[in-house]
């Protein structure tokens, strides 16, 4: 039993310094996003810099809930599915405005700064990717970070395309993509979130 409990305490000593580790990068990156996004005028970099966010208040959920029971994980994990379905209806708000009104977003901007991005998150995917089959809590911020880098991938070709050619809109239609892709995700991070114990149960028996 003591064995047992010893390698429980290890495991989560891990899961929180891993969670703290990415938390920081992405806070951080959604601070530069946000700059980068306005000053290009891209609705893909903003919508990519509050996924970060998102991100950030996962991880922070995640930390909370490492040491709490699986109702308290359970909770922390439609917490996050809430706030990725709030920034999907966010992200389709802005590409909207910027559509009706305009915008002339830069690629290069696009181009640096997704690139920057994608390097985070490929780092925090991987970090991430070991616990990708345990708690509800860590599969969310897992299922979090898989969304960035898709993200990631969108606004580089968005950019690579305005850089390109100008065409505007190839931006805007990044930003709906991204919008739908993290509705999809907060669905299935509120799938995942159902019925954790039988899901840990499962993964124990396999």
């Amino acid at each position: 039993m003591s064995c047992e409990c010893g390698r429980a305490t290890a495991t989560t000593r891990a899961e929180r310094k891993t969670l703290r580790i990415a938390l920081v990068l992405n806070a951080t990156m959604f601070v530069v996003g946000m700059a980068a996004g306005l000053w290009a005028q891209s609705n893909g970099l903003m919508a990519d810099a509050l996924d970060m966010l998102t991100d950030a208040t996962a991880y922070a959920l995640g930390l909370m809930a490492a040491t709490r029971g699986i109702r308290f994980k359970q909770y922390s994990a439609r917490w996050t599915g809430a706030t990725l379905m709030l920034l999907s209806v966010g992200i389709i708000g802005d590409v909207v405005r910027r559509f009706l009104f305009g915008s002339e977003p830069l690629g290069t901007a696009m181009v640096g700064f997704s690139l920057l991005s994608l390097c985070v998150n490929v780092t925090v995917l991987r970090m991430l990717a070991k616990y990708r089959g345990g708690e509800v809590h860590m599969r969310a911020s897992w299922i979090c970070t898989r969304a960035d880098v898709v993200a990631n991938f969108g606004v580089l070709a968005s950019g690579l395309v305005v850089l390109a050619t100008g065409w505007r809109y190839a931006d805007l239609v990044v930003g709906v993509a991204i919008a739908i892709y993290v509705a999809k995700e907060a669905a299935e991070i509120w799938r995942e979130a159902l019925n954790p114990a039988e899901r840990s149960s499962a993964l124990s028996e396999r």
